[in-house]
C-alpha cells in the first residue's frame, strides 16, 4: 500500500499587497501630474518672457523718443545755468554722495566747471557719456573731461575716459596730502584722500560706477534742487524723518521755554512795581500823620 501524497501548502498573499499597488499607481499618477504641470508652467513662462521682451523693446522706443524731445529743454537749461556763477560746483558740494568725494583742492578746481551734460547713446541699453566742461584754469589744459560707459551684447561693461593733461605740479590725483585743518570726522574727507579727478582714470569695475550713475540718474534730471539746498542741507539729508521731527520738537520746546521765562519775568516785574507803589503809599501816609502831629 502506497503512502499518501503530501498535502499542498497554500501560500497566502499579504493582505496589504493590493494597497501597495494602489499606492505605487497613485505616486506614478501624481508624478505624471507634477511633470505635466511643470511643462505647462514652463510654456506659460515662455509666453510671459516674450511679452516682457516686447515691452522692453517698446519702452526703449518710448525712451528714445522722449530723450529727443527733452534735449532742446536740456540745451535751454544749460544756457540759463551759465548765467549763474559757481552753479555746478555748488550742486556737487550740496549733493550728499558727491560731496563725500571732494577734497579742498577738488573744490578749487571745480570752481572752473561751467557745464555738465549727460548724453545717452541712441541705443540706451548700450551706455551713456558724461561731459564736464571747464573754462581756462591753473590745473589742466582740457576744455572738456569725458567718461563713457559702454555695454556690449553680453552686458559686460567697458569704459573710455579723457586723459587729463595736467599742468606742471598741478596733478591733483598725485597730491595725496592731508588738507590743513581737516578732521577725522569731516564729511568730505576721504579715507585715502583720493581726488575726485581719479574717477577719470579709474576704468576698473565699471559696472559698479556709482558716481556716474549718481550724476546721470540723480543730478542731471534736476540739478536745481541741489543748488537751492540751504547750507547744512546735506546734513539733514543724512538724517531720518524721525530725527528731523525730534530736532524740530526740541527747537519748539526751547522756544516755548523762552516764552515762559519772558512771561514769568514780566509777572515778577509787575509784582515788584506793585510792591513799590504800596511802599510809596505807606510812606506818604506816615508823612501826613507826622505833619499833623507837629501842627
Amino acid at each position: 500500500m502506497s503512502a499518501p501524497a503530501p498535502a499542498k501548502v497554500r501560500k497566502e498573499e499579504p493582505k496589504n499587497n493590493g494597497q501597495k499597488k494602489e499606492g505605487i499607481e497613485n505616486e506614478l499618477d501624481a508624478g505624471n501630474d507634477t511633470q505635466e504641470a511643470i511643462q505647462a508652467i514652463d510654456s506659460v513662462q515662455s509666453e510671459i518672457d516674450e511679452l516682457n521682451e516686447s515691452a522692453s523693446e517698446e519702452i526703449l522706443h518710448v525712451e528714445q523718443k522722449y530723450n529727443k524731445l527733452r534735449q532742446p529743454h536740456f540745451d535751454r537749461r544749460s544756457k540759463l545755468i551759465e548765467k549763474i556763477q559757481n552753479f555746478w560746483v555748488t550742486v556737487f558740494l550740496n549733493h550728499p554722495q558727491v560731496s563725500m568725494l571732494l577734497n579742498e583742492d577738488d573744490e578749487e578746481a571745480l570752481l572752473y566747471m561751467t557745464k555738465v551734460e549727460v548724453q545717452e547713446f541712441e541705443d540706451i541699453k548700450s551706455g551713456y557719456k558724461i561731459n564736464l566742461h571747464f573754462t581756462q584754469n591753473p590745473y589742466f589744459e582740457n576744455d572738456v573731461l569725458s567718461k563713457e560707459l559702454h555695454l556690449n551684447e553680453t552686458g559686460d561693461p567697458t569704459c573710455d575716459s579723457t586723459t587729463i593733461r595736467w599742468k606742471p605740479g598741478k596733478d591733483l590725483t598725485k597730491a595725496s596730502k592731508t588738507q590743513p585743518g581737516s578732521k577725522a570726522g569731516d564729511k568730505r574727507a576721504h579715507t585715502d584722500n583720493e581726488s575726485f579727478f581719479s574717477w577719470f582714470s579709474d576704468t576698473s569695475e565699471m559696472g559698479a560706477d556709482e558716481l556716474g550713475e549718481v550724476i546721470k540718474e540723480d543730478i542731471w534730471p534736476n540739478p536745481l534742487q541741489y543748488y537751492m539746498m540751504p547750507t547744512g542741507g546735506d546734513r539733514d539729508s543724512d538724517l531720518g524723518m524721525d530725527e528731523l521731527d525730534d530736532i524740530e520738537s526740541e527747537e519748539e520746546d526751547e522756544e516755548d521755554d523762552e516764552g515762559e521765562d519772558e512771561e514769568e519775568g514780566a509777572e515778577e516785574g509787575e509784582e515788584e512795581d506793585d510792591d513799590d507803589e504800596e511802599d510809596d503809599g505807606d510812606d506818604g501816609e506816615d508823612g501826613e500823620e507826622e505833619g499833623e502831629e507837629e501842627n
